[in-house]
């Protein structure tokens, strides 16, 4: 282990002064990313743990409730739920609920992608700074060579440059560290992202029923009502009245048939 530091240790000291600013950068990216992943796992705990408590309550009918339970959610899917709530309370329409939830998302995005390009960014940064480190170690490497003795070139040389590669490598190392962590961010935020539009569409298809199965029992409770001003009709007796009436207009043509006087 102990030779493991030193050989670190000394890899750092031969990469010349370019290291340290890739080193400030890699500081750098590992504290956003760090960050980031803190808070990215805490908003995706806390809207689950948001979701589970007011999914029965949504499939209960009892809107007022969530309404009440939302009202100081400041989860992405509190707020999400906030805002569809108090559309469907005051309109009832599901186009202006599913835009009210959809305008929720697009505010709850940039905050989940907050700081993260910075990762991205640190990781391009470290990578060219190896490359300049590598470049300007070049640079004074042959610099040196040209005023040193025939016999020193080669051995001034070879050692200048593996100084200078020490740069490219470390500058790599932490491009490459950054980008994975960045990619992985990206990842965590999409999930993120996809179960707030699920809850979304879940949270929609639960008030739209809920809203369609209080109008129908709106329409149930008005029709005995209106109905209860007609009078009900006995089909059978109906029946038989246009019967009697077809007999007795029979016998009336009969009757006047003979009655006539016969013609001559």
């Amino acid at each position: 282990m102990m030779d493991f530091l030193n050989s670190v240790v000394a890899f750092f000291q031969t990469g010349g002064a370019f290291m340290y600013p890739i080193l400030v950068v890699f500081a750098l990216g590992a504290a956003v990313a760090i960050e980031r992943y803190v808070r990215l796992v805490y908003e995706r705990h806390t809207n689950r743990a948001a979701w589970e408590k007011l999914q029965p309550v949504l499939n209960t009918g009892d809107f007022d409730r969530a309404r009440n339970l939302v009202k100081e959610d400041n989860t992405g899917v509190g707020r999400l739920l906030a805002m569809g709530l108090e559309r469907q309370g005051a309109v009832r329409r599901r186009e202006d609920i599913e835009i009210a939830m959809e305008e929720s998302i697009m505010e709850t995005i940039p905050q989940l992608e907050k700081r993260t390009p910075y990762v991205a960014l640190g990781s391009n940064i470290a990578t060219l700074l190896g490359l300049l480190g590598t470049i300007m170690g070049l640079i004074e490497a042959f610099t040196a060579v040209a005023n040193a003795n025939p016999a020193e070139k080669a051995d001034l040389l070879s050692a200048s440059i593996s100084v200078a590669m020490n740069t490219t490598a470390f500058g790599l190392m932490v491009g490459i560290a950054l980008l994975i962590v960045h990619a992985f961010l990206n990842s965590l935020t999409g999930q993120i992202v996809d179960s707030l539009e699920m809850v979304s569409v879940k949270a929609l298809n639960i008030m739209s029923s809920g809203t369609r199965r209080r109008s129908d029992a709106a329409q149930e409770e008005k029709a005995p009502e209106a109905k209860g001003d007609k009078k009900p009709v006995n089909r059978d007796v109906q029946q038989t009245q246009e019967a009697q009436q077809k007999a007795v207009a029979a016998t009336d043509e009969a009757t006047d048939n003979t009655s006539k006087p016969e013609s001559v």
